[in-house]
């Protein structure tokens, strides 16, 4: 994959001190997520002394983390996905053409990289970035796009996703 095609975008930055005898210690932590808007999509933290140095770290380890996503005619979810890691909680649910993307924070940034169109995100449990990224990175990779299923279940696609009457 080329890696000049990529947008990142930063979630959040951090302020860390650390008390030593002759006072006190500044880090940085960043939290970046890098796209293709094509349904590749990379999430990276990253830790200095400096802000630029810590979103230069948390870029390059988010490109170095890339995976694809199966997107529904490229816009939306295949199917609503409730997903939880550690105390961030997440609910995705796949919405119709001309939504736009009704979500906040970290979901918002994922899912705009990430090339979604369409979609609700709500954020339950924890509010702290991190968690809420790694739920929502999860429920992504949970999902099973129709063309998944059907070869698990060694049946055509048609028969997986006929239309309800």
């Amino acid at each position: 994959m080329d890696k000049a095609e990529f947008k990142d975008k930063l979630v959040s930055v951090n302020r860390i001190t650390k008390v030593v005898k002759g006072g006190r210690r500044f880090a940085f932590s960043a939290l970046v997520v890098v796209g293709n808007f094509e349904g590749s999509i990379g999430v990276g933290h990253g830790k200095a002394k400096q802000v630029p140095d810590a979103i230069k770290k948390a870029t390059q380890s988010a490109k170095n983390n890339l995976f694809k996503i199966p997107l529904k005619e490229g816009r939306t979810l295949h199917h609503d996905i409730l997903s939880k890691d550690g105390a961030g909680k997440v609910l995705l649910r796949a919405a119709p053409s001309g939504t736009g993307i009704i979500a906040g924070g970290p979901i918002r940034a994922a899912c705009e990289v990430l090339g979604i169109k369409d979609i609700v995100g709500k954020s339950m449990g924890s509010s702290n970035p991190i968690n809420v990224l790694r739920a929502c990175i999860k429920g992504l990779k949970s999902q099973k796009s129709p063309k998944d299923i059907a070869f698990n279940r060694g049946k055509n696609i048609a028969e997986i996703t006929k239309k309800k009457q």
